[in-house]
Parts: C-alpha cells; sequence; structure tokens
C-alpha cells in the first residue's frame, strides 16, 4: 500500500505542477470559445480530484493478494491498450473523429470483455453523441475524415 500512495502522490505533484504550467499558457489564435487552455485545466483537475482521493482515502484491510502479480494475459492487456491508444492517436485525423472512435471503443469493449452487440452499440452512440457535444455544442472542431461530405 505505500507504493501505491508513494506513486499516487509523485502524479499528484505532476498533475498540480503541470495544472500550474497550464495557467499561462495562451495561443495566438484560438476556434474554441473558451480558449485553449480549458480542456487541460478541466482534465488535469479532474485527474488531480481523483488522485487526491486516492490518497486520502481509508487503507482497506490488508489481504495477502492486494498486489496481483504481472501475468501473461493482464501483460498482453496493457501491451494491447497502448497500441490501441497508439493507433487511435494516428488514425485520428485521416480517419476522423466519429469512425476512429467507433472503432476505438469497440476494440477497447471487447479486449475488456465486452459483447460484440453492445459494444458496437455503445461505441456507435458514445462517438456520435461526444461528436454532437464538442463540435456542435462546444464549437471545438473534431476531424471528419472520411465523412467529410456528410458535414451540413
Amino acid at each position: 500500500m505505500l507504493f501505491q500512495r508513494l506513486f499516487l502522490g509523485v502524479w499528484l505533484i505532476a498533475g498540480l505542477v503541470m495544472m500550474y504550467l497550464a495557467l499561462d499558457y495562451q495561443a495566438p489564435f484560438s476556434y474554441e470559445p473558451v480558449g485553449p487552455r480549458a480542456y487541460p485545466m478541466l482534465m488535469l483537475g479532474l485527474m488531480s480530484a481523483g488522485l487526491a482521493y486516492l490518497l486520502v482515502k481509508p487503507t482497506p484491510i490488508d489481504h495477502a493478494h492486494d498486489e496481483q502479480p504481472m501475468d501473461a494475459p493482464t501483460a498482453r492487456k496493457v501491451v494491447s491498450c497502448v497500441l490501441l491508444l497508439l493507433a487511435y492517436a494516428l488514425l485520428f485525423e485521416p480517419f476522423g473523429f466519429v469512425p476512429s472512435s467507433i472503432v476505438a471503443g469497440f476494440l477497447f469493449a471487447r479486449l475488456y470483455g465486452g459483447r460484440w452487440l453492445p459494444s458496437l452499440v455503445t461505441s456507435i452512440v458514445m462517438s456520435i453523441c461526444l461528436y454532437i457535444l464538442f463540435d456542435r455544442i462546444l464549437d471545438v472542431p473534431l476531424p471528419l475524415g472520411i465523412l467529410d461530405g456528410l458535414e451540413i
């Protein structure tokens, strides 16, 4: 438990430092009405709040198997997650937000045991709703990629 708390403390300090550095961020131009620093500040604030909670929450009863050893299936899942996130980042602009988010969401759901149809439906609905939220409501432009001809 000590190593977990040390790890959380280091990440909390890093998050707070990044949040402090993001306070002075000014872009020479901005497409978003809320400004370029709102998104990193929101993400870093949520991350820091979660880390602070995990750092001070009551310690659970100590069991012998609290710390699971890293076995081969878990290592494969971690490597798969990293590769999937890398592919998502690389394909985000060429394919667009909606198609790349559908594929990534579906593959993540399947990787963690989701059934085929609910995984597909959930990733489609989430991708479209997030696109509408960011592009239409928050005026944060997202790439359409291969769906570029569908824009109204």
